[in-house]
């Protein structure tokens, strides 16, 4: 059997157009467009390159976007300042704050200083403790688009058994705690694993649905899985180089073997990665969308 793929660009090309229907429908109705700031501190290649994305993104989909450069010496104070001046401006409906941040600036409390309504990437502790409620505003951006692209692969999750491997605060937690919920795209059986999960192989062979951000290349094998099993790749690892000077990229799952096995699988690239962004951008819609008095 050959896995049905689950095309991350796909979904979320599908996703955007919905975006830029309800900009339209802002701008008409509201004489708003949804606004979003994005800060980089320094000239890391990666962010860089993460957050051009995102500009370009936004102004495809007809935003008011505003990027910022701080230089990689940048002061705590001065960084505290420009997010306290986003905070207050009514353009903006979306603050994000690209990391990692050079070691002179604690990023928990640049975190915690973004007013939670703008806080779009969903990391403010008052949008976390939201979502582990059943009342979130804002999903973070990562495990809601897995959850959407799950949704729009027609894949059960409810009742399903879901195994998630990897505990971090930005995809295991959250993506546990979202599908976990009594909800719509939810309410299932969720176990998360992680370095100190004494038997793995035991949890990923009775999943009905596995998520992977281990964060290693092909850390899970055929022969960890059961026949019929879906999976949703995260990790993004680079193996080496094309003989075009292109990056070689790897998911966190041996997918080869694994798509002879799995009923459905995500590609890397093409999975998880596209959503990333888009949702970032429906967050931010959702964001303008609150100031004008919807909870839609």
């Amino acid at each position: 059997m050959s896995a049905r793929i689950i095309s991350g660009t796909a979904i979320a090309s599908q996703i955007r157009e919905e975006i830029r229907q309800e900009v339209i429908d802002l701008k008409a109705h509201h004489g708003i467009e949804p606004g979003l700031v994005t800060i980089i501190v320094g000239k890391n290649p990666a962010s860089i390159s993460y957050v051009t994305a995102k500009q370009k993104t936004a102004k495809e989909l007809g935003f008011y976007s505003v990027q910022e450069d701080m230089p990689e010496d940048v002061s705590e104070t001065a960084l505290l300042e420009m997010i306290d001046k986003y905070n207050k401006d009514l353009k903006i409906h979306g603050i994000l704050v690209q990391l990692p941040l050079p070691k002179q600036v604690n990023e928990t409390k640049i975190l915690y200083a973004i007013d939670p309504d703008k806080d779009v990437d969903g990391f403010h502790p008052v949008n976390v403790g939201k979502l582990m409620i059943g009342e979130a505003r804002f999903y973070p951006c990562t495990p809601y688009g897995i959850q959407q692209l799950l949704m729009r692969s027609n894949v059960q999750i409810d009742g399903a058994e879901v195994v998630v491997v990897g505990r971090s605060n930005i995809v295991g937690k959250p993506i546990s705690m979202m599908l976990v919920q009594k909800a719509k795209g939810a309410n299932a059986t969720v176990t998360m694993c992680h370095t100190g999960t004494r038997d793995l192989v035991f949890h990923t062979k009775r999943a009905d649905i596995l998520i992977v951000a281990a964060g290693r290349p092909k850390a899970i094998t055929a022969d960890m899985v059961k026949e019929g099993v879906v999976i949703v790749d995260v990790g993004v690892n680079r193996i080496g180089m094309t003989p075009e000077g292109k990056a070689k990229l790897c998911g966190d799952v041996d997918f080869e073997a694994l798509k002879e096995k799995a009923a459905a699988i995500t590609p890397v690239p093409g999975g998880v990665g596209p959503m990333t962004i888009t949702m970032l951008m429906l967050n931010t819609v959702k964001a303008a969308k609150y100031t004008v008095g919807s909870k839609q």
